[in-house]
């Protein structure tokens, strides 16, 4: 009796399925790794680009230059909390969210100086 059922049904074979359940399970993990390392925060690299801007709009004349002055003392001041927050290598969530929302008060006050409609 056992002869005849196995050859009537054909089971497959466990190793092989469980192999690719092994490798989806990896490509699935390595590709959430990689998109949720996408959206860390790099502070430097938001500073550095912030300033570049900053530079490349007042070449453009599109804000003044006392706007310009107030935007880079702004700046320092964001690499200056970055700096000693980041001194023990660590920063914490607090810390990160305060450089984040000086980073994003930064840009709201560059876009309100370079959109306003004064002529100087």
């Amino acid at each position: 009796m056992p002869l005849l059922f196995s050859t009537i049904f054909v089971l497959p074979d466990l190793t092989k399925t469980a192999n690719m359940i092994k490798q989806c399970i990896f490509i699935l993990l390595l590709t959430g790794g990689i998109i949720s390392g996408v959206q860390a925060q790099n502070f430097p690299k938001q500073i550095k680009e912030q300033r570049a801007n900053i530079e490349s709009i007042y070449k453009k004349k599109r804000i003044t230059e006392k706007e310009y002055y107030k935007l880079l003392q702004e700046q320092d001041i964001i690499k200056e909390a970055y700096d000693k927050y980041n001194s023990d290598g660590y920063l914490s969530p607090e810390e990160k969210n305060r450089i984040a929302s000086k980073l994003q008060r930064a840009a709201k006050r560059l876009r309100r100086y370079q959109s306003n409609a004064e002529r100087y």
